[in-house]
């Protein structure tokens, strides 16, 4: 019996909306409203690529290099960006998860994994995530990590969906509030510091086009509460995702030639591990949960 790249499939539904979450990463392959996409999606027979709608755990984004200092023990990563030698985007990926609700509830799937110690990452965490449709306010998907090791552990949580209005996004009209962006090395991606989002190439507070602009960069400040907006000026059509962590990702998708915008919640920066801001330290027994909401 073959199986499927994508693993095992389980629909969401309520009102309008429909969604596809699988166990492989426990990712969203798909989610759609009116049957038109609200994220990009890609087929069962297909591994997710680019990202698309994987959750990022116990680190969003890269780690240089994969070395890290963790109360005073260095540690090294795989790395599993080879062309720029990061590690990137965590463990779970490419884990399988398994589903614990119930399953009566069509607007609703509970996943979990176990991740357990391995080298450069010797900790161990119980993972869950929900994802819950309600026809008004789209898809709430919530990440709960919980220590369940003998010893502190460093985490962050970050999610990979791409945001689109069905055009390509230099047409579209974007629009969210930040205060400062995360200017990286050209080479590895790796941050440089801070800079203040008025009147640079990064301001959408006021929303306008996209136009050719190439982001790949992190936000943070101001917002209690993101809200990315990306909307198709012709026919109306809107994604938004909306989200309570303190930082945003967003990335113009060249690797899928601009069709949607990566909208990226992450509790910490890039380089958490090493630079220790916004990480978060799970001591044992203490668990962290972080939610965002994608919806039209």
């Amino acid at each position: 019996m073959s199986v499927l790249p994508s693993g095992a499939q389980w629909v969401v539904r309520a009102g309008e909306y429909s969604g596809t979450v699988v166990s492989v990463g426990g990712g969203l392959r798909g989610l759609s409203w009116g049957g038109r996409e609200v994220v990009i999606g890609y087929a069962e027979d297909q591994p997710a690529r680019a990202g698309m709608g994987q959750h990022l755990m116990p680190w969003p984004n890269r780690v240089t290099d994969g070395k890290y200092t963790f109360q005073g023990v260095e540690q090294q990563l795989y790395l599993t960006e080879p062309p720029r030698s990061n590690a990137i985007h965590g463990l779970t990926r490419w884990a399988n998860w398994e589903r614990v609700d119930d399953g009566t509830d069509e607007s609703f799937v509970e996943l979990a994994h176990r991740l357990h110690g391995q080298p450069g990452y010797p900790h161990q965490l119980d993972l869950t995530l929900t994802y819950q449709l309600d026809p008004t306010t789209g898809l709430a998907i919530t990440a709960r990590a919980t220590n369940i090791g003998a010893s502190d552990a460093p985490y962050g949580f970050g999610s990979h969906p791409y945001l689109t209005v069905g055009r390509q996004i230099d047409e579209c009209v974007l629009e969210f509030t930040a205060e400062s962006w995360l200017e990286v090395t050209p080479d590895k991606l790796s941050p440089v510091g801070l800079a203040p989002v008025a009147g640079s190439q990064y301001d959408f507070q006021q929303a306008h086009k996209l136009g050719d602009l190439d982001i790949d960069n992190a936000f943070t400040g101001l917002p209690s509460t993101w809200e990315v907006r990306l909307t198709d000026p012709e026919t109306g059509n809107t994604a938004r995702l909306t989200s309570d962590t303190k930082w945003m990702q967003l990335y113009t998708a060249g690797a899928l030639n601009r069709a949607g915008l990566a909208v990226e919640p992450m509790t910490c920066p890039p380089d958490a591990f090493i630079s220790g801001d916004d990480l978060v330290v799970l001591k044992p027994g203490d668990d962290h949960t972080t939610s965002f909401t994608i919806s039209v």
